[in-house]
């Protein structure tokens, strides 16, 4: 084993120990969380214990590389077929949606003065598919690694609420079940909070708002690409598309072969595991970089943010099925 090896080895060995426990843990408890359980044990471990320096250099690594080859191996869930099964109506409103928020992120983040890159994670998240969105924007943008761990939790927390309250605003105003389906579907945060939020209310309605979420993860690649462009545009960089990072055209070319070229269900779903397994590695590593004072200090001015975001996108997606 070579120096360089030598040096990378422990650190990425106690992520994937830590990151194995933590998928084992969430296998043993049914839940989808794993990504959020993988960092919260990182910070955890890494508050509490002392984690001697030759560990610094494989987090560091492992915290980096592992998260953008976890996002190409994400790439092979990404379906565009999903946009045409909603109807070009509901896809209008869900495309104009996801960009109107985008770009509020961009003027709100101005005006704010998020610190870092809290900000535009967390209006990402928010736009597109909650932790996955911050995962595969993180690597080109995130200052720190605080940044990724406040954005998630942000995120999570307002898709939470909102899979418990929007439910009551259904039934409150008395929506029909198309605009219930886009109100969920187009505005809460994970497949997971679109999926209790819509079958709390009907099972028509969870099945037409899980349709038009996927569409909306679909709409991933082209956000990230746009995102990319008003981030550089934002500060005065040379945009060009063929700068974009290796990640990122890795995961674009990937998820147009999925969406029009028939691959065997076993090799989607194994790479679409095998990319959470790893995502959930990196999140770890990047845990173990995270000290409870700066969270707290990134994460105050976050919430507030996240807050004004979704409220934002849910003003947004009201105005939008009212007048098309």
């Amino acid at each position: 084993m070579n120096q360089k090896l030598q040096q990378l080895f422990p650190g990425f060995l106690l992520s994937v120990v830590v990151g194995s426990v933590v998928m084992l843990l969430s296998s043993f408890l049914q839940t989808s969380h794993s990504i959020l359980l993988g960092l919260l044990a990182g910070i955890l471990i890494n508050n509490f214990y002392v984690i001697p320096a030759k560990f610094q250099d494989g987090i560091s690594f492992t915290s980096g590389k592992m998260l953008e080859i976890s996002v190409v191996l994400l790439a092979f869930g990404i379906n565009y077929t999903h946009i045409a099964k909603i109807g070009f109506s509901n896809f209008l409103i869900v495309i104009l949606t996801v960009f109107l928020v985008l770009f509020f992120t961009m003027f709100l983040s101005k005006k704010m003065q998020c610190p870092r890159s809290v900000g535009w994670l967390v209006g990402f998240g928010t736009a597109i598919c909650g932790s996955s969105a911050i995962a595969a924007l993180a690597p080109t943008v995130a200052k720190d690694k605080e940044d990724i761990a406040v954005s998630m939790a942000v995120v999570n927390l307002y898709g939470t609420l909102g899979m418990l309250l929007l439910p009551l605003l259904v039934t409150l105003f008395q929506m029909s079940e198309v605009d219930a389906s886009l109100l969920l579907g187009g505005t809460l945060h994970s497949v997971g909070n679109v999926a209790g939020a819509g079958y709390a209310v009907s099972e028509t309605i969870g099945s037409n708002a899980l349709t038009i979420k996927l569409a909306r993860v679909a709409m991933l690649t082209p956000g990230l690409i746009l995102f990319n462009y008003l981030l550089r545009s934002h500060q005065n960089q040379k945009v060009s598309y063929w700068n974009l990072p290796w990640y990122l055209i890795a995961f674009l070319v990937i998820s147009t072969l999925v969406s029009y070229v028939s691959f065997p269900k076993e090799i989607l779903d194994f790479s679409n595991q095998l990319g959470k397994i790893i995502l959930t590695i990196a999140m770890v590593a990047i845990g173990l970089k995270i000290k409870f004072k700066t969270l707290w200090e990134s994460g105050k001015r976050g919430l507030l943010f996240g807050a004004i975001v979704f409220g934002a996108m849910l003003v947004f997606i009201f105005s939008l099925i009212r007048i098309i």
